[in-house]
């Protein structure tokens, strides 16, 4: 079975220039990287389920905020590990001192016998698009490429 994830891309105006909101995940994997490491607010569905309703269901566990208003399809990539993800963009603003995620559970260190929780995404903040390319996973930069025209176009 295919492995698919729908997510949002928040975006706003500021000072003149579009940033976009990225999400760095949680836990003990992810803790010490930054640049490459970051992402849109996603997750997995099934195939029952429509990509936007998905999405707008995933950000909201990931961050605490609800996605409200029109989204734009962002289009689908495939990522290095063959997971496909399906990404909407959001014109909003969201505070990322806020963030409230969703937390798993997971034996820390391996093999301990020791169980820890920790959050789905420990961060999330606003980029410029060129900060943003450099912080978001690759297989993701399409969709800060795909929202980049659409801003050009939009203003």
């Amino acid at each position: 079975m295919t492995r698919k994830s729908a997510g949002i891309l928040p975006y706003r105006l500021r000072f003149g220039d579009v940033q976009v909101l990225l999400v760095h995940p949680g836990g003990p994997f992810w803790r010490n990287r930054d640049e490459g490491a970051w992402s849109i607010a996603k997750g997995e569905y099934a195939d029952s389920e429509h990509p936007e309703f998905a999405a707008r269901r995933e950000f909201t566990e990931e961050t605490g905020w609800e996605a409200i208003g029109a989204v734009s399809p962002l289009g689908e990539i495939r990522q290095a590990g063959g997971k496909y993800v399906t990404a909407f963009a959001l014109n909003a603003d969201f505070e990322p001192q806020t963030l409230n995620s969703h937390a798993f559970e997971l034996e820390w260190p391996p093999n301990s016998g020791r169980m820890q929780v920790f959050p789905e995404v420990d961060r999330a903040e606003w980029f410029g698009f060129e900060k943003a390319r450099g912080k978001i996973i690759a297989g993701q930069r399409p969709f800060l490429d795909r929202l980049y025209v659409l801003c050009r176009d939009e203003h």
